[in-house]
């Protein structure tokens, strides 16, 4: 029983005839119609999000199989937080807050590629990407959630297996996310003035003085790399 494996990466929910993934069906005599109904019906829950499709299809009776992967755990963060990126600077600027019931939801969708043996060590997976993305996890700095997580601090949740949140909390996160986001303006506002500055009061020095001045002064490495001069590269 001979077999053709088609993969590619399609619009959760939103898979169509055309390319990529008509034109690669084509050949192989299936129901393309068919195909992209299920594949939207597998992917629904992941509307709006960028998804691996594996299309297993017998060439003899033309039967086929959809395996779905998952998106990049830093896609689902961000579609949970309701964030467009990470912060640049994650250690210093915080773009939003999740409960522990996003994150479980996070390491559940992405339970098969995860190392982690139970669904607690999942999360603490899930919870170090929160920390390189600069989300916070139940209003702390994910750092200060992972030893409280690790210590059993949210077992009780975690075996519960409840993932959804009710409408005040969504609220309550959507207001938070906002704060955080006009901290985060703020606190740019005074680095790029602080960064002007020094740019004035060392006019005519060399690049690689003036980006010294200003890591000294603790400018964040995005500003300094966007207003700084570079330095020359060496003959």
């Amino acid at each position: 029983m001979a077999k053709q494996t088609i993969e590619t990466l399609i619009q959760a929910g939103k898979a169509t005839a055309a390319p990529p993934l008509g034109p690669a069906l084509g050949p192989t005599g299936v129901n393309i119609g068919q195909v992209v109904a299920e594949i939207n019906k597998k992917t629904a829950d992941l509307a709006g999000m960028q998804v691996p499709v594996k299309v297993t299809i017998d060439t003899e009776t033309k039967a086929f199989t959809i395996e779905i992967g998952t998106p990049p755990a830093t896609a689902l963060i961000m579609r949970e937080a309701g964030i467009k990126k990470g912060a640049g600077n994650p250690l210093a600027d915080k773009v939003a807050d999740l409960k522990i019931q996003q994150v479980m939801k996070i390491a559940k969708t992405k339970e098969d590629a995860l190392l982690g043996k139970n669904l607690k060590m999942k999360v603490l997976e899930i919870a170090g990407t929160c920390q390189s993305m600069g989300v916070m996890i139940e209003g702390m700095p994910a750092f200060e959630t992972i030893p409280k997580i690790k210590a059993g601090m949210f077992d009780d949740i975690i075996a519960s297996g409840r993932t959804e949140l009710s409408e005040e909390e969504r609220k309550s996160l959507e207001e938070e996310r906002k704060k955080l986001q006009k901290d985060m303006e703020k606190r740019r506002t005074e680095f790029e003035a602080k960064a002007k500055g020094i740019l004035k009061a060392f006019e005519g020095k060399p690049a690689k003085v003036i980006r010294k001045a200003m890591e000294e002064a603790e400018i964040p490495m995005l500003i300094i790399n966007e207003l700084a001069p570079a330095e020359e590269k060496k003959k």
